[in-house]
């Protein structure tokens, strides 16, 4: 016999004694699983169980997409995705009949031959083998537990002969498919492809779809990410089961056996665009039932651009980082767990739960440290890191900075999954917090979102939710209503001393940041130098309500006080607001409301509902257009100069509130308008010299080099207003305005913006 094996060495008494026990419990075997077939076809045995199969709905994903087709995150309880069985490739049922069920076609829910193969084996040579078929698996998975006893087996026995009865081998074979876990909180065949290969069922090679059929044995003992080294073993395995079986010639297996494993996976919860997709589940969850979200299939199509996402994402993130190494000195590890009295071969992190991805941060546990190196711990990884690893702290030795026990915050360079080695430079997380929203001129469709510095870390959105303090940033409202009211940008206003009296007869006194006055300076320099007084000059004759009623007309829905100050942005309002409130500007004069779900369809494909753009026209072109002017002097000759380096059509605002605890930039192109706000989430300083100009404007640039370099935007070239008579002047690109003599060359902020007297309940933003 085949199953025989050359090297059990037993006597002959031994192997005729064995042959005949054998025998008899094949016989009594097949007598009793006779006896129960009959039983059921006969006497019709009631199983109501098997009877609801076809009423057993499984959960399915919700997915998130992004514009461009990219899976942004995932709503579920259990993470699956459901295919038919024509969806299913050869290659994964070659692999997966080879690896659990050979004769699955041929046999009507009992392997009978296998069984007793089974019995023989585990009699004669002690092997603890199984001979669950498909059927008798799915019948363990949806009408028993996985309980090992005989009654369970028993009972798998009786109903996978049912099952066969009520179900096609092909509905079998499918369920299968749709309902295995695959470890790592995956069900199913299609979910484990797109969870370890970013592959659908389809795209799979064999060697790929040899590893899936060798992790449902056991998920977590044959998990690629966990156990590389078991998983490869196992899929070769799978490979030669499949040749034996015929499946696959000899071409074949010595391609697939000498494949890496080659792993891309996407881990849940680390997905880029953690605050949008969070954002968008608040959004279902007040239109339809939790169950459907987490449970229905739902695919949710939005408005975010998954490359401009993630150039958002590394813009802000590398921003706050080299503005907080540059302002704090290394101060230390998180902690250390031998202080702690931690064990430090018992102790993990959080983080080490996740699945590793380059760029990702993660929480690292030095094991040992000398002058040159240190030995670090990432669960089950190893990494060694030198001086050049951590050379922005300015130390000279490696133990200086890195001590055993110590816990610190690492980037993840290149990862080795199979020797379990990582690349890690030293990093932390910031002190301060920032965002970012873009929004797409022409549609309002938000194409980039960032509510913080990572979402592990904190989940509240300060795009949608933080309301601060915009700063000069809200100043073009002040000279929106001043063109509206007949000013021109060649008009003055008095840059002098001015005193004004609150509702309690205290004196407010506002001031310029360098301390000076510039006298009769026009309303264009006003702008783009952004000076204080002579915006409190221009608001105090036109009045802060037509101030306040344009910001409202422009989308602004925060409550605003009535008072002078607020004309330097003394209110307070969201991210999204302010940026939208400049898409009017490009726009020439209509606000499109601002949207990020495009469509939902249930599983089925039918359509649940659909974006209808939102348009009100809030300015007239003119106004519009001599707005997008003046804020292009802005950039050209003004705080926010260091945007010219785009070599661009940009315009924009800066802005600083007091004690530069806000810093901002929004501006916009012809295509997109940005707005980047950075700060604490409390009011706390930013230090000295920090304004919008050197802290959220060049955030905004690395973002919008990006954008430029994917549709590179036109110029502004518009038929009225302002702008068009100079535009047709063809300015040049710099300015010879002598007040301007002192801009340094490198574009820094020249023109930071001072605290002034609070109103009553008011606190007074600085200019910058």
């Amino acid at each position: 016999m085949e199953f025989m094996r050359d090297s059990v060495k037993l006597s002959p008494s031994r192997r005729r004694y064995l042959f005949w026990v054998s025998c008899f419990v094949l016989v009594m075997g097949a007598a009793v699983t006779g006896a129960l077939t009959g039983l059921i076809l006969t006497w019709g045995f009631e199983l109501p169980q098997v009877g609801q199969l076809n009423e057993k709905k499984p959960d399915i994903i919700s997915h998130v997409y992004s514009s461009d087709g990219h899976i942004l995150g995932e709503f579920a309880l259990e993470r699956r995705l459901i295919i038919t069985y024509d969806q299913i490739p050869e290659v994964l049922k070659k692999s997966i009949l080879a690896a659990e069920d050979a004769n699955f076609f041929q046999h009507a829910g009992i392997d009978f031959l296998r069984l007793f193969n089974t019995i023989y084996r585990d009699i004669v040579y002690g092997e603890r083998k199984g001979a669950s078929t498909i059927t008798m698996q799915l019948s363990k998975l949806l009408l028993t537990s996985p309980k090992i006893t005989l009654e369970r087996k028993i009972q798998d026995m009786i109903f996978a002969i049912q099952i066969e009865r009520t179900l096609s081998k092909e509905q079998i074979f499918t369920r299968y498919c749709n309902q295995m876990y695959m470890g790592h909180g995956r069900y199913g065949l299609a979910a484990a492809a797109e969870f370890f290969f970013q592959k659908t069922m389809g795209e799979l090679e064999f060697h790929e779809a040899a590893l899936l059929a060798g992790v449902i044995r056991a998920p977590e003992k044959y998990s690629p990410l966990n156990h590389p080294e078991r998983a490869l073993k196992r899929r070769n395995w799978v490979l030669n089961r499949a040749y034996i079986e015929g499946f696959i010639g000899t071409g074949t297996l010595g391609r697939s056996l000498q494949e890496p494993l080659d792993l891309k996976t996407r881990s849940h919860g680390q997905n880029s665009a953690a605050y949008f997709v969070e954002w968008v589940r608040q959004y279902l969850e007040k239109r339809y039932p939790s169950e459907i979200i987490h449970k229905g299939g739902l695919r949710i199509y939005t408005t975010l651009d998954h490359g401009l996402q993630t150039a958002s994402e590394k813009a802000l993130q590398n921003g706050l980082k080299e503005f907080d190494k540059k302002r704090r000195r290394w101060t230390g590890a998180t902690e250390n767990i031998l202080e702690a009295g931690k064990d430090p071969d018992q102790y993990w992190h959080p983080d080490w739960d996740a699945i590793f991805a380059p760029g990702q941060l993660v929480h690292g546990l030095v094991l040992k440290s000398n002058e040159k190196r240190a030995q670090i711990r990432v669960g089950s990884y190893r990494a060694v890191v030198k001086r050049k690893h951590l050379s922005w702290t300015g130390k000279q030795r490696v133990d200086q900075v890195l001590k055993p026990g110590d816990l610190c915050t690492f980037t993840l360079g290149t990862i080795d999954r199979t020797d379990r080695v990582l690349e890690l430079n030293l990093d932390r997380i910031p002190e301060i917090q920032g965002a970012l929203l873009a929004i797409e001129n022409e549609s309002g469709a938000i194409r980039a979102m960032v509510g913080g510095f990572d979402f592990r870390y904190s989940k509240f959105n300060r795009s949608t939710q933080a309301l601060r303090q915009p700063g000069s940033v809200f100043k073009p409202f002040t000279y929106v209503t001043a063109v509206e009211n007949g000013y021109s940008p060649y008009d003055t206003v008095q840059d002098t001393p001015v005193e004004f009296f609150d509702g309690l007869g205290r004196p407010y006194n506002p001031k310029n940041v360098d301390g000076k006055f510039k006298g009769l300076i026009s309303i264009e320099q006003a702008l783009y130098e952004s000076r204080n007084v002579p915006t409190i000059q221009l608001a105090n004759a036109l009045g802060i309500d037509k101030i306040i009623d344009v910001a409202y007309r422009f989308g602004i829905q925060q409550e605003l006080p009535p008072y002078l100050p607020t004309a330097l942005g003394a209110g307070e309002v969201t991210l999204k607001e302010i940026t939208s409130a400049f898409t009017v500007f490009p726009n020439r004069g209509v606000l499109i409301q601002p949207y990020f779900v495009e469509r939902v369809e249930d599983f089925h494909g039918v359509l649940l509902e659909h974006h209808e753009p939102k348009l009100e026209e809030v300015a007239t072109t003119e106004i519009a257009d001599t707005l997008v002017y003046l804020l292009r002097q802005v950039v050209q000759k003004g705080t926010a100069v260091r945007a010219r380096k785009l070599q661009i059509p940009v315009a924009g605002k800066t802005g600083t509130t007091n004690d530069s605890t806000d810093s901002w930039f929004v501006g916009f192109s012809t295509l997109m308008t940005t707005g980047v706000w950075v700060g604490h989430d409390t009011k706390k300083s930013l230090g000295e010299k920090v304004y919008g100009s050197n802290l959220a404007l060049p955030i905004w640039i690395d973002f919008m080099e990006s954008t430029s370099e994917k549709t590179p935007p036109g110029d502004f070239k518009f038929e009225t207003g302002f702008f068009a008579s100079r535009q047709r002047e063809s300015l040049p690109p710099t300015s010879t305005n002598p007040n301007l003599a002192e801009t340094p060359r490198d574009g820094v902020e020249n023109f930071p913006e001072s605290s002034t007297t609070p109103e009553p309940d008011t606190n007074i933003v600085v200019e910058d």
